[in-house]
């Protein structure tokens, strides 16, 4: 059964295997990691999942910006990730308020849906009327989740990475 859960140490050697799936670089959308975290032993593991617990702020919407962590997880295996990033900064208007990243080998289930569901009732507890979400326009999949949960094609833009769709999904 999936869940959503804090980011917790004790899931290193799981959360390596997929983090290995997808390749080497930061392209796991959803699991705040950065150039700088080190993320292989398990003492610059734990000092990342204590920066992303850290990262949770104050977990209102009226705060001038936070984030929200969660992993996907099935038993203790860890499916992905997904990030709730609250408050209008510059990096939400490019990103989105919520994103997501599922392991190469997990993808096509529903994995990406079910989360996204699950995080949109986070949005609402925090009290947004509504949240943007941004995916690469060629990326039908994650289009796809963001329509099944509600989405609403704002426009395509370019952005430093590409063109990118832009979505509402009122709350």
């Amino acid at each position: 059964m999936l869940q959503l859960i804090e980011p917790m140490a004790r899931l290193h050697c799981s959360w390596l295997e997929a983090h290995h799936e997808w390749g080497a670089g930061l392209h796991e959308d959803g699991f705040g990691l950065e150039g700088s975290d080190e993320v292989e032993s398990p003492e610059g593991f734990a000092a990342w999942v204590a920066r992303l617990a850290d990262a949770s702020g104050a977990k209102s919407a009226d705060a001038e910006r936070g984030c929200v962590y969660r992993w996907i997880v099935e038993g203790s295996r860890v499916e992905g990730g997904i990030a709730l990033r609250y408050g209008l900064t510059d990096h939400v208007r490019q990103f989105g308020h919520i994103g997501y990243g599922i392991r190469p080998s997990s993808r096509g289930r529903g994995v990406a849906t079910w989360a996204l569901g699950r995080m949109l009732e986070e949005a609402r507890a925090l009290g947004l009327d509504r949240v943007l979400l941004v995916c690469a326009v060629d990326n039908l999949a994650s289009a796809g989740t963001i329509e099944r949960n509600g989405g609403v094609l704002e426009s395509v833009r370019d952005t430093p990475h590409g063109p990118a769709r832009r979505y509402w999904i009122a709350l």
